[in-house]
């Protein structure tokens, strides 16, 4: 079996060796000697007819070798190698109802991700469905102190009531998901693996129309929401980002690790060079890189006086997405920061009719 991505990016900082198995003798046929003539065979031989030139051959040309589809892995803690890890998503399991209301119910749930069991909330409306589903993704919250269903509270009470399934995951190392090595959670790698097996968790249940599914992620969930969307083309069938982070890794260490998370980002450079000299292995983290792959339409709404994730990240974005001929939309809201107030109603009526349009 396949290690799974948390044990693939602990395995980036220790090179493991692999032996091939031994290769099996030929067996080749064996020939006897042939009886020497009896004494009464004495004439000469007859002589025997000339042999026929054999009709020369045409060398038969070697096989192609089948050419990859996919970008080269060039770090084994890469974009390209999480997109030849298969998804696990399965078991998905009430753990608690939260609360019970006449449009819907809220409960918290488990679903395994590759090797872990990963926690998050889940809405259901009321009726027997099957209906449209949205994985969401959220933003940096610490880990130490993020609970359950943190983070997306608005998007969640609004989309399940206008008929939506919800779930709600909460990340690898999160709440009460399966604890991984701090190195795991840096490069979000890990975290679009648990959204993408969300979705996949998800299709299984018999309430949910598996033929709809969109993702919707803010800030950081941003982020993680364009990873899934180039390392799984055709997961999902519509994505709706918010004031999301950059999609240059780079753009994002030095905006928020080298000043929150000095360590983390030293321990990159220390590791993998600096992104001056290893341009390459930053390049492999950074879904921009691989926007051709997107094949769902994708809407990104900003606030045009975000502080935290400036604007400019949005419109570079917009621009390399629609250059890679991705069906994609940017709205800049007038006055917004980076949480939305004012007019976060327009933006989530916005994202609806979005999803309304395309599951």
């Amino acid at each position: 079996m396949r290690r799974t991505l948390s044990l693939l990016l602990v395995a980036s900082l220790t090179l493991v060796g692999c032996s091939a198995g031994d290769e099996e003798p030929d067996a080749g046929p064996t020939s006897s000697s042939p009886a020497a003539p009896s004494p009464s065979e004495s004439s000469p031989p007859e002589p025997s007819e000339p042999a026929e030139p054999s009709a020369p051959t045409t060398p038969t040309a070697p096989a192609e070798p089948a050419e990859d589809p996919l970008p080269p892995v060039t770090n084994e803690l890469s974009l390209p190698a999480l997109m030849r890890e298969p998804l696990t998503g399965r078991g998905l399991r009430v753990t608690r109802t939260v609360t019970e209301q006449p449009g819907y119910t809220q409960q918290e749930i488990t679903y395994r991700s590759d090797d872990l069991t990963i926690s998050g909330e889940l809405f259901r409306p009321t009726g027997r469905g099957p209906f449209p589903a949205i994985v969401l993704n959220h933003g940096y919250i610490d880990p130490a102190y993020y609970e359950t269903g943190q983070g997306l509270a608005r998007e969640q009470l609004w989309l399940v009531q206008a008929g939506y399934v919800v779930l709600h995951t909460d990340y690898r190392g999160h709440a009460t998901s399966d604890d991984v090595p701090q190195v795991d959670l840096e490069s979000r790698l890990g975290y679009a693996r648990d959204a993408a097996n969300a979705v996949r968790a998800l299709r299984q249940q018999p309430y949910v129309d598996g033929e709809r599914v969109g993702m919707l992620g803010r800030s950081m969930g941003g982020g993680v929401t364009q990873n899934v969307l180039v390392a799984y083309p055709g997961l999902v069938d519509a994505a709706v980002v918010y004031a999301s982070v950059s999609s240059d890794f780079v753009e994002n260490v030095r905006q928020f690790t080298e000043p929150n998370r000095p360590e983390a980002a030293q321990g990159y450079y220390d590791r993998f060079g600096t992104p001056r000299s290893a341009p390459e292995f930053y390049d492999g983290l950074s879904p921009r890189t691989y926007f051709d792959r997107i094949t769902e339409p994708v809407l990104s709404l900003h606030g045009a006086v975000d502080a935290t994730c400036p604007p400019r990240w949005a419109r570079d974005t917009q621009r390399l997405m629609t250059r890679a001929g991705v069906d994609a939309t940017l709205e800049l809201y007038d006055g917004e920061d980076h949480t939305f107030y004012s007019r976060w109603e327009d933006s989530i009526r916005r994202s609806d009719r979005f999803f309304e349009r395309h599951l």
